[in-house]
């Protein structure tokens, strides 16, 4: 990519799509937020229901500057709300 296009928003590559982990019968989604040249601390948990997938949104203020440890704690943190709130977390 050149020099003029990384300057002027050139097109650049695409982002992997995160790999779920299985924990306790919830998928996590580790999706920290890049936010200038830090990242935003940031999940998605998903259970399958009889009512179809149930999706939750978990967004931290704690923010890092390695995208390797905001991936880690992301996930540290989602598999913490589903110990402590579970289902709950649904409602």
């Amino acid at each position: 990519m050149s020099i003029l296009s990384r300057l002027f928003g050139g097109k650049s590559k695409p982002a992997e799509a995160p790999k779920a982990e299985e924990y306790n019968g919830y998928r996590i989604f580790a999706e920290p937020i890049k936010e200038g040249s830090t990242y935003r601390l940031a999940a998605r948990i998903e259970k399958d229901t009889p009512d179809g997938v149930k999706s939750h949104q978990v967004i931290r203020a704690d923010t890092f500057g390695d995208v390797d440890e905001a991936t880690e704690i992301s996930a540290a943190k989602a598999r913490q709300v589903v110990d402590q709130m579970g289902d709950a977390i649904f409602d």
